[in-house]
């Protein structure tokens, strides 16, 4: 069941209703039949995977309180090694099962981050191992989350299980316009994009050099629409069935650099990276080599999550050099900005800033979407052979997109940028709509509703595709 089903529109407004209606101390074992239900129906055999998952993370959690003592600040090497043995076990699962040779790796890496996080938090002594077997269970499968994340902490999570907020009309309709929002970036923009990116990389050889560099051009907004889309449609469900969950993006393609950038790319993720990897091998405390090493690991290890190919890598390598790069040609930029007396906060300098930030960004997506290092090298060269004559002999228009349609993903990235301008200075567009009489919430919930039904990726003979992140 993807969340781009009618199976699962149907299902939404059920699971909400009951909700509603069970007493909120026992919500947690409804939303758990639910996020059971709504995994078995993907796969069996992850289902089997993720319970495995269940169970070692509830075990080993309450081993190392049980070994470690109450009050006791100091852990013994006992919980040390229990910690040891269940994260090892857990990475090893996620790394043979995601391998492609067994099946039961749908999602398998967000919710293996979220036990991993959990059990370090326990023994860290953050938080107290769950002895409520339902709600650890629940944690780790919640289904918003399962797939895509966000890699949510338990911190978070725990509490609201056991204490719920009261669900009523002001909570139903900000879920809902989130919904609408994700639902609107997926299917309209993502889903639409990705036939023309698809296209154009099945074989760049044989298209034209623009193109090529509009299908990666595009691919930096189909990814960012399909798994921000995913997200908002979560947090959407989740505000609804009453739990809070983490902001995943936030204008990414607005950042000046590429550490900002991550600072709003896949929050959820960069922030456990930084938590449970960079910070432990000594983040920025020991020197500026170690600094630079540790940047390299954590980057290294983001590429490897997201993939064993050897792409993966490089594109999370990059990533690392670019920042490194910039750390060291800081003093130089310094003084070049102080000779010059460039104003950093003025308009154009930050525009130029935001310009080459997305230019370093495309081009590792670049290694992220080519299936091999030689295909995202020609993809590369082929980009800087410019032919502008596919603007005017139609072939822009043979890459699986018809001009009308071409024109509407361009209108939906314009619209997706001026929302991320928006938001990036202060304006949450969902809060001006919930404070608008009740007449223009209607007019404008509607008008999505429809352009999401008539531009929306839709018909016989095309499935909407998976979220791009479910495959990791």
């Amino acid at each position: 069941m993807q969340f781009v089903s009618f199976a699962f529109l149907l299902l939404l407004p059920v699971a909400a209703i009951i909700n509603f209606i069970i007493p909120r101390k026992f919500r947690y074992i409804w939303l758990l039949v639910i996020s059971i239900a709504f995994y078995l129906s993907i796969d069996l055999k992850a289902a089997a995977v993720m319970a495995g998952t269940i169970v070692v993370t509830y075990i080993s959690a309450l081993l190392i309180d049980k070994v470690s003592g109450e009050g006791s600040e100091k852990r013994p090497k006992s919980a040390l090694v229990i910690l040891a043995v269940s994260v090892i076990l857990e990475i090893a699962a996620m790394l043979i099962f995601r391998s492609g040779k067994i099946m039961g790796a749908i999602g398998i890496s967000f919710y293996m981050l979220k036990s991993v996080g959990y059990l370090v938090d326990v023994y860290r002594g953050d938080v107290a191992a769950e002895k409520n077997f339902c709600k650890l269970a629940l944690f780790v499968s919640f289904f918003t989350q399962v797939i895509s994340g966000p890699i949510e902490r338990a911190g978070n999570m725990l509490p609201q299980f056991s204490y719920p907020v009261t669900v009523d009309f002001d909570r139903m309709r900000d879920g809902f316009l989130q919904i609408l929002w994700g639902y609107f970036l997926k299917l309209v923009i993502a889903d639409r994009l990705a036939i023309f990116v698809n296209n154009v990389y099945d074989d760049p050889a044989l298209v034209g050099g623009t193109i090529v560099a509009i299908a990666t051009f595009f691919y930096s907004f189909e990814i960012y629409c399909d798994f921000a889309g995913y997200s908002a449609i979560a947090i959407g469900v989740s505000r609804i069935l009453g739990i809070d969950v983490m902001k995943n993006f936030d204008s990414p393609y607005m950042a000046k650099s590429i550490a900002e950038f991550w600072r709003r790319w896949h929050i959820s993720l960069s922030t456990w990276l930084r938590d449970y990897i960079y910070i432990p091998l000594g983040g920025n405390r020991k020197g500026t080599v170690r600094k630079y090493l540790n940047v390299l690991i954590v980057f290294a290890v983001s590429g490897i999550w997201h993939g064993s190919a050897l792409t993966f890598l490089v594109w999370g390598l990059l990533h690392a050099l670019y920042q490194i790069i910039g750390f060291i040609t800081m003093p130089v930029r310094d003084k070049i900005v102080a000779v010059l007396k460039i104003d950093r906060e003025g308009l154009s300098h930050r525009t130029v800033k935001t310009i080459v930030t997305f230019l370093l960004v495309n081009l590792a997506w670049v290694f992220f979407r080519a299936p091999t290092l030689e295909q995202a090298i020609l993809i590369i060269k082929r980009s800087f052979e410019f032919t502008p004559w596919v603007f005017t002999d139609g072939g822009l228009f043979m890459m699986g997109l018809s001009q009308g349609s071409f024109n509407v993903g361009i209108a939906g990235i314009a619209l997706l940028i001026t929302m991320d301008i928006l938001a990036f200075n202060g304006v949450e567009i969902r809060d001006r709509i919930i404070r608008q009489a009740i007449w223009y919430r209607w007019i404008i919930m509607i008008a999505g509703i429809l352009a999401i039904s008539i531009f929306g990726i839709w018909g016989a003979g095309y499935n909407a595709s998976s979220f791009i992140y479910q495959q990791f």
